[in-house]
C-alpha cells in the first residue's frame, strides 16, 4: 500500500497522441489520472484538424485534447478550459512540460471566461456523462457563437448521449455528424453554416 506521501505526488503519463509523443503529469481528484480515458483515445484517433487550427477544449482537465492539437496545430493556437483549478494547473504544467507555448489553461465555466469576440476553427469537448440538461444548453449556444463560419463542434459522450447530441446538434447547428460509434463512446461533430 501506498504512502499518503507517495500518493501526494504527481502521477506521470507517457504516451503517445496524435502521433506526437507526451508527457503528462496528473494527480488524484482530477478526471482518469492513471491513463488516458478510452473515450479521449478514440475521440483523438478521428480528430481532423489543421495546422493553423484555432481550437477550444472545454473541460481541459489536464490537456490531453487540447494538447495534442496544439502539438498538431504548429501555426494555432489552443484555449483550454476548466472549472476546476487543480485541473487548470496541471494542464498549464503540460503545456510546459511539452514545450508547446501555443496552448494555455485558464478557470471558465463552460466558456464564462473566454474573451467575448474571441472565435474558433475548432472546439472540442469530452463531454461528462453528468453534464446537466441547463449547461449542455449554455454550451451548445455560447458554442455557436464562439466558432467561425464553417468551423467545428466536436465531442466525445457515452454511447448513452448519443441521440441526446444529435438532438441538440440539429437543434442548434442544423446538422449532426456520427463520426465514430465505439463500443463505449460516440463521436459527435456539427459544424457551423
Amino acid at each position: 500500500m501506498a504512502t499518503i506521501d507517495e500518493l501526494k505526488k504527481d502521477l506521470l503519463i507517457e504516451t503517445e497522441l496524435m502521433g506526437k509523443p507526451f508527457k503528462l503529469a496528473t494527480t488524484w481528484g482530477i478526471f482518469s489520472p492513471r491513463e488516458i480515458d478510452s473515450g479521449t483515445d478514440l475521440f483523438l484517433k478521428y480528430l481532423e484538424i489543421t495546422e493553423d487550427e484555432i481550437a477550444l477544449d472545454i473541460g481541459c482537465g489536464y490537456g490531453p485534447l487540447g494538447l495534442a492539437i496544439a502539438a498538431n496545430a504548429p501555426k494555432g493556437q489552443v484555449h483550454m478550459v476548466d472549472k476546476d483549478f487543480v485541473a487548470v494547473d496541471y494542464a498549464n504544467k503540460n503545456a510546459q512540460k511539452n514545450n508547446l507555448g501555443n496552448a494555455k489553461a485558464y478557470l471558465s465555466n463552460g466558456l464564462s471566461a473566454v474573451p467575448k469576440g474571441m472565435m474558433f476553427t475548432t472546439v472540442v469537448s469530452n463531454v461528462p456523462a453528468k453534464v446537466g440538461k441547463e449547461m449542455l444548453s449554455i454550451l451548445l449556444h455560447d458554442v455557436h457563437d464562439h466558432l467561425e463560419p464553417g468551423g467545428q463542434f466536436v465531442v466525445v459522450t457515452i454511447n448513452g448521449l448519443r441521440q441526446y447530441m444529435k438532438r441538440n446538434f440539429m437543434e442548434v447547428f442544423g446538422n449532426y455528424d456520427k463520426v465514430k460509434q465505439g463500443k463505449d463512446y460516440t463521436i459527435s461533430r456539427c459544424v457551423k453554416q
